[in-house]
């Protein structure tokens, strides 16, 4: 099951500097990590989809220039998000 609206909202909710940012770097990573999570787990049962590894190689993709992005214009908000979804030591 993909991720629900409320999933959805409180990942943005968590993420968000202000009241109305729903499309900035850190949230966008956020999302996307939380799908590349569902993703992997879905893999994990079916190894044959190779149209959702494909999907999942895409994400994997788009997450780390977004990651790249945001620690070029933002490092503290880069370290901040990092750690919160736990992506690099």
């Amino acid at each position: 099951m993909p991720i629900t609206r409320q999933k959805t909202k409180e990942i943005v909710d968590k993420f968000t500097t202000s009241p109305n940012d729903t499309g900035s770097a850190s949230v966008q990573v956020a999302l996307i990590t939380e799908r590349i999570q569902y993703l992997a787990k879905h893999i994990t049962t079916n190894p044959k989809d190779h149209a959702t590894k494909r999907g999942l190689s895409i994400l994997v993709n788009k997450r780390k220039r977004f990651l790249t992005y945001l620690e070029r214009v933002n490092r503290e908000e880069y370290k901040k998000v990092i750690k919160q979804l736990g992506l690099r030591k």
